[in-house]
């Protein structure tokens, strides 16, 4: 068996680039590491920390194919982040006008969850302890 000790990283491929760093150091509060632009590839790759901890790489790649998400495609199923408080975050996401779903109750953890999107339809869970 493998010793894995936690998860290093997410990369994550954007369509708009400039849109997605806004929404990923603005919106989620990501603070940025690194940006570097990769003229070879005409791509640029920024590295994100989430709480002083190294979290997603979001890349931009010309002409990407678009990433199928719902209904419940193979593949990635969503980026789940911990909060103290959902309603308080969910009235600042809709304070910068990005649709977030009503609150469920995860019957399993009695824990209550929501989801909203990234700028490219990527779902990201909002998972308070």
């Amino acid at each position: 068996m493998l010793q894995l000790e936690k998860v290093h990283h997410i990369a994550i491929i954007c369509s708009d680039y400039n849109r997605s760093k806004a929404f990923y150091t603005e919106i989620l509060g990501c603070t940025i590491l690194q940006e570097v632009y990769r003229e070879a590839r005409d791509s640029y790759k920024l590295d994100l920390a989430l709480q002083n901890q190294y979290t997603i790489e979001l890349f931009s790649f010309a002409n990407t194919p678009a990433r199928v998400s719902r209904p419940e495609a193979c593949g990635l199923r969503h980026l789940a982040f911990s909060v103290k408080n959902i309603e308080e975050n969910i009235s600042f996401l809709k304070s910068k006008n990005i649709v977030v779903e009503p609150i469920r109750l995860d019957e399993y953890t009695l824990k209550r969850f929501t989801f909203f999107e990234d700028p490219d339809g990527l779902p990201i869970e909002l998972y308070e302890l």
